[in-house]
């Protein structure tokens, strides 16, 4: 159904992104696509797609794909049936039906008489009944958005589906319709996703590299068991390179002792010898000739060795290779930081955000998770918790504190920054350049990154800066308010991030329906919020 032939794509500035890439993809087959952020998932589905060109190689698709993309702002200024692209077909339906039966809305209705009770059937399976076809995209939430897309696949029954982080700002209800309709369809999947229940439907992982495209026949946690083994082979072979180097150094201290010592006594005799000055000499000469080409042999091989070392250290993963430091907060635990009575919030039009006033009370060194339905409210309330927006009734108490809120887009990133300048802005300490550049390369941001504009890092990159600027600052937040925070990052950043919060003691808001990071980071008390 779908072969990709030597495929490669190099970046405008001529940097290759990924090459070699070779895939057979079967009529059904269900294919999970992971890789580091930044290794080209999002534009090897859009490749597919045939909404980029390869450099190098072929896109051989014997059908139209579908492809669900991650991001939708380009789509706010369409209905959901333009969105869609069913927006001509019910077009010419509609006057079909009114009389109006010509040529041209015959073919443009192409024969699908049942388009606007399936578009009605697949918004009513997607939990969008309240939606007509006609209303604007930029009206609906992220969540709704991402249900209209899925709720095309049901419209436009295509053969082949791609979906580039499908789970992405959907609420729980929405997770379990996707999870059925992965477990059940008989489309042929390539799925881009870091949410690990997804990910473990699908029957096949490819992993992509610059390398290319490794096959592992199997689901996630089988992929997961084969990193695992082949970690545990390459930390052998680190721990037998490091053995190798020490005995090569080794003996090329003690060749170059024993060549010493044969020297020295070479020139003991030759001196008892009188032997004369100028076949000293050369004989000297002869002698050093001889150490320096030993040494030279020893260094050799030493760098080989190191070479090889170096090569296999470069390949540990990202975490192993990362090292926190977060500072404590300065509150100490149980101190209320907020507390509301009787809030509610409401509309221009007088209508309540929630169905019946809330009351919240929130302690230095707690951790929670916000939860709701999309639409339900939740930044509104932390909006309301963080003193940015005022309760159209109730009464709120907010003690003083330093907190941060990181969204999902780590909007706290200025993109008019290079990497060093935005790590600059934190330093409330005095930090020297260099002490700046040291913590830099602590979150893998090595020389050739400091220059780097912002608006060019992804968003792993963007998490793991907004990590460091907090290390570089005076103290550690009191609060840290997490919005989505794994929904742009691939499995390796999100664990990234989970060590790091692990690390940080001060409070924690999450909102998040990814359970096993809000497990990871010990959330312990959960307020629902529910929509009227």
């Amino acid at each position: 159904m779908l072969f990709l032939q030597h495929l490669s794509y190099l970046h405008p500035n001529r940097e290759l992104l990924f090459g070699n890439v070779d895939l057979t993809v079967h009529n059904r087959d269900k294919i999970a696509l992971t890789g580091n952020n930044g290794t080209g998932k999002s534009t090897l589905l859009k490749l597919i797609a045939g909404e980029l060109e390869p450099h190098e190689g072929k896109v051989i698709c014997e059908t139209i794909p579908y492809y669900i993309p991650q991001l939708f702002g380009q789509y706010n200024a369409l209905t959901i049936a333009q969105a869609l692209r069913i927006d001509s077909k019910l077009t010419a339906l509609e006057e079909i039906l009114a009389g109006n039966v010509t040529e041209h809305y015959l073919n443009g209705l192409n024969d699908d008489w049942t388009i606007e009770e399936r578009s009605e059937e697949a918004l009513r399976y997607w939990q969008l009944q309240e939606f007509d076809l006609s209303q604007p995209m930029a009206a609906l939430s992220g969540g709704q958005k991402v249900k209209v897309f899925l709720a095309g696949i049901h419209i436009h029954q295509p053969q082949l589906v791609l979906l580039d982080e499908p789970s992405n700002h959907l609420d729980a209800a929405g997770r379990e319709l996707l999870y059925r309709y992965i477990e059940t369809t008989t489309n042929t999947l390539v799925v881009v996703s870091h949410d690990r229940k997804l990910l473990n439907l699908l029957n096949t992982v490819c992993e992509l590299s610059k390398r290319g495209l490794t096959v592992y026949g199997g689901n996630y946690d089988f992929y997961c068991e084969q990193k695992q083994i082949a970690g545990q082979a390459l930390n052998q072979d680190i721990h037998s390179k490091e053995k190798a180097l020490r005995k090569a150094k080794v003996k090329e201290r003690e060749t170059l002792e024993r060549q010493q010592k044969l020297d020295a006594r070479g020139k003991r005799k030759q001196e008892k010898a009188g032997v004369a000055r100028i076949m000293m000499n050369t004989l000297r000469n002869s002698a050093e000739n001889s150490t320096s080409k030993i040494k030279g042999a020893h260094a050799e091989k030493i760098d080989g060795i190191s070479g090889e070392l170096q090569a296999l250290r470069n390949e540990l993963p990202d975490a192993d290779r990362m090292r926190f430091g977060f500072d404590n907060t300065a509150l100490h635990k149980g101190k209320v930081l907020f507390r509301a009575t009787g809030v509610n919030h409401a509309y221009d039009n007088g209508k309540r955000l929630w169905p019946g006033n809330m009351d919240i009370q929130i302690t230095s060194g707690e951790r929670i998770v916000i939860k709701g339905l999309n639409g339900s409210g939740k930044s509104t309330l932390i909006k309301i918790i963080l003193g940015e927006l005022e309760p159209s009734m109730g009464d709120v108490y907010r003690a003083d504190n330093n907190h941060v809120y990181i969204d999902q887009d780590y909007s706290l990133i200025n993109n008019r920054y290079s990497v060093y300048e935005q790590a600059f802005q934190y330093n409330k300490t005095g930090l020297q350049e260099h002490e700046i550049k040291t913590r830099l390369n602590r979150f893998l941001f090595s020389k050739g990154d400091w220059e780097k504009p912002c608006s060019a890092l992804s968003g792993g990159e963007r998490m793991r800066l907004i990590l460091c600027c907090l290390t570089i600052g005076n103290r550690a937040p009191d609060i840290i308010v997490l919005d989505e925070p794994t929904n742009n990052l691939d499995i390796q950043n999100i664990e990234i991030l989970t060590a790091a919060i692990d690390e940080y003691e001060g409070t924690l808001i999450v909102v998040s329906h990814d359970e096993q990071f809000l497990a990871g980071v010990n959330v312990v008390r959960t307020v629902n919020v529910l929509a009227v």
